[in-house]
């Protein structure tokens, strides 16, 4: 028998099976009775644990109950299963440090050798039973919780000092418990000291000074606090004996600013937009306070990943819990441009969160939605709700700011600015608006040479031009994409937006293989980026994997239904169709792109091919003889010739369809 408590709760049988108690209650009571080891638990401070709002009398009753599901996994005829025993009115659970997850991690972590320490390490797969106590409202749990994750910070302390003198498998284990501590608690010092430790263990100065770069950033911002000295002094070690200069100069009083070319870190810029997410108003009972309050962390958490972001902890933002304040209020203490509001509200077994953006300095509403669940599903509504509300969140806000770059005089734009003035040119799809946007994006690469961004969005444009046939010199344009793709690599690693944008520039120049890392090093900083899983579908074409592909165009329409690009995001599910030999359900998306966009150019060309193959040749004709109107010089053959368009699966059927729609060939 094996008991797992980090990170969840698990109970595996000697044949390997998973093995589950009939009720809730049961699992936590066997947790308490783990945790509690050879002094065993009275029954009654069992029953008062978790059936507070009983009697006494009918709180022993349950607790009986509870004990009877557990004694059935565990019958006392079984020599060799884990055993309840009962002296008295103390309650002890007998078994081998070996079957236990949390007896065995005491036992490693008292011993003094580094293995010992690297298997405590990896025994450490998260906190204390994970989010299960938080989800049936019961807090007896919490002091063992932060106990134990207090021995998991001193170990992994431990374990990167005595790494060096141990091996390979030991320095991993460390790295693999300070990435899960960090995951749990960003601002956890002992973990960000302990990578610092093996980056510099590994020769690796810049990668060991971006580790404390990021410690001093989420310190300051989570707790107005700058790293302890124990942090500081590691980087005053010397690297083949000479100090360096990098790493010095990282924590000196004046502290110089580290090149580009070193290493590219996460920072907040004067004019990166920054947001709060208040404490919700709960319309409804005080039971439904611990959910609330979860919502709010995971709305929080959730925005902490969109990097393009600086968003206030919610340790900061929690302290307005219970006050009214003016949001303009909110805005100057807290020092943030946008504050995320909300309520929730129970009407029987179903609950209705309402959220909403507002602009602190006008007061001006921006965006807003409703969310409804059942009370069953509480904790998957919660985390939908959160993904939802970061998805659609980071497209009000970049409107916002572009609407602020609009009214910001000439002679004050900077760089951000005029990449926040290049956005809604890049949304247009056209030849004309691509052109303003590359002339744009030229010009904060001027005021910015390093600006990672300006170069990622750069790269898409000149790639669309060239995918669209909107140059010339269509070999020359997309050697310039790739060569702006090149600049903005090890400029952008923190930025989802910028690796995107390299990661279409890559798709669209033919090297989908490379587009797909830039994608999928997006969403793994920010699983909620639309834009993100709009590419990932359009890479999913490519890979003529429909059904994959229709899947994370939903999601990115999920995630952002208002995104000025949702009309790509409605082309690519018209791609999957077209894929599967859908015609006519493709070309009815397509009308409805052309209806709602006429601008977008290529929707009327794929609109002429789909509605052709489904024999809809009235329609089909008339989206070609008006995408001729708005691209005369488009033959097929040029179309064909595409590094991207040699890749389509269905090429010659879209091919087919142009011939019979009437597009010229050559």
């Amino acid at each position: 028998m094996r008991v797992r408590l980090f990170g969840g709760f698990d109970l595996v049988s000697p044949q390997g099976q998973a093995v589950r108690f009939s009720t809730r209650k049961a699992t936590l009571v066997f947790a308490a009775l783990v945790l509690a080891g050879k002094k065993g638990r009275t029954r009654e401070a069992l029953a008062e644990a978790f059936w507070p709002d009983r009697g006494g009398t009918q709180a022993r009753n349950s607790l009986r109950q509870a004990l009877v599901d557990i004694r059935r996994v565990f019958p006392s005829g079984n020599r060799s299963a884990i055993l309840i025993t009962s002296d008295n009115d103390n309650l002890v659970l007998t078994a081998s440090n070996d079957d236990v997850d949390v007896w065995l991690f005491d036992q490693k972590t008292s011993a003094n050798d580094t293995a010992a320490l690297a298997f405590a390490a990896d025994l450490y797969v998260g906190d204390l039973l994970g989010a299960e106590p938080a989800s049936d409202g019961v807090e007896w749990f919490a002091p063992y919780r932060m106990g134990y994750r207090r021995a998991a910070l001193e170990l992994v302390e431990r374990l990167s000092l005595a790494a060096p003198r141990g091996g390979l498998l030991e320095e991993l284990a460390c790295e693999r418990l300070a990435e899960r501590l960090l995951k749990t608690d960003p601002s956890a010092e002992e973990a960000h000291r302990a990578l610092i430790r093996i980056y510099l263990n590994r020769g690796k100065a810049n990668a060991a000074l971006r580790q404390y770069l990021l410690c001093q950033e989420v310190l300051r911002r989570d707790l107005g606090v700058e790293p302890e000295q124990a942090t500081r002094a590691l980087l005053s070690r010397q690297i083949d004996g000479t100090p360096d200069q990098n790493l010095a100069a990282a924590y000196s009083p004046a502290p110089a600013v580290p090149t580009q070319a070193s290493i590219s870190v996460p920072r907040r810029r004067r004019d990166q937009p920054s947001i709060v997410v208040m404490p919700f108003d709960n319309l409804s009972g005080e039971d439904d306070g611990y959910f609330v309050d979860g919502v709010v962390e995971e709305i929080t958490a959730a925005l902490s990943r969109v990097r393009d972001f600086f968003v206030i902890a919610r340790q900061s933002a929690f302290v307005y819990k219970g006050r009214f304040i003016d949001v303009r209020e909110v805005g100057e203490e807290l020092g943030v441009a946008y504050v995320v509001e909300g309520t929730v509200r129970r009407g029987g077994s179903r609950l209705r969160i309402s959220v909403q953006l507002v602009d602190a300095r006008s007061r001006n509403q921006l965006w807003s939605d409703r969310y409804e669940g059942d009370t069953s599903e509480l904790f998957a509504f919660q985390d939908r709700i959160a993904a939802q509300v970061a998805g659609a969140l980071h497209p009000a806000v970049r409107l916002a700011e572009i609407e602020a770059a609009r009214s910001t005089l000439p002679a004050d734009l900077d760089a951000y600015d005029l990449v926040m003035r290049a956005f809604p040119k890049l949304w247009g799809q056209n030849s004309d608006s691509m052109k303003e946007a590359v002339a744009i994006l030229r010009q904060a690469i001027v005021l910015d040479p390093n600006y990672g961004r300006a170069h990622a969005l750069l790269a898409w444009c000149l790639a669309l031009s060239a995918q669209y046939l909107w140059t010339d010199d269509i070999a020359g344009t997309i050697a310039a994409a790739l060569d702006e793709v090149e600049k903005a690599t090890g400029l952008i690693d923190n930025d989802p937006t910028a690796l995107t944008a390299c990661g279409s520039a890559a798709g669209l120049a033919g090297d989908t293989e490379k587009g797909l890392t830039f994608i999928k090093a997006a969403l793994s900083l920010d699983p909620n980026n639309a834009w993100a899983w709009n590419r990932f579908g359009w890479a999913g074409i490519y890979q003529n994997e429909p059904e994959d592909a229709r899947a994370r165009f939903e999601r990115a329409m999920a995630l952002s239904p208002l995104d000025p690009f949702a009309f790509n995001m409605s082309m690519g599910v018209g791609a999957t169709l077209s894929l599967e030999g859908r015609w006519k359900e493709a070309a009815e998306i397509a009308k409805d792109v052309v209806t709602r966009h006429p601008n977008v150019t290529w929707a009327y060309r794929m609109l002429a091919s789909w509605s052709a193959l489904a024999d809809d040749l009235a329609t089909a004709r008339w989206a070609a003889r008006r995408f001729l109107e708005l691209q005369p010089d488009f033959t097929i053959a040029r179309h064909a010739a595409l590094p991207v368009s040699r890749r389509l699966p269905h090429l010659q059927d879209v091919i087919a369809g142009l011939i019979r729609a009437g597009v010229p060939e050559k």
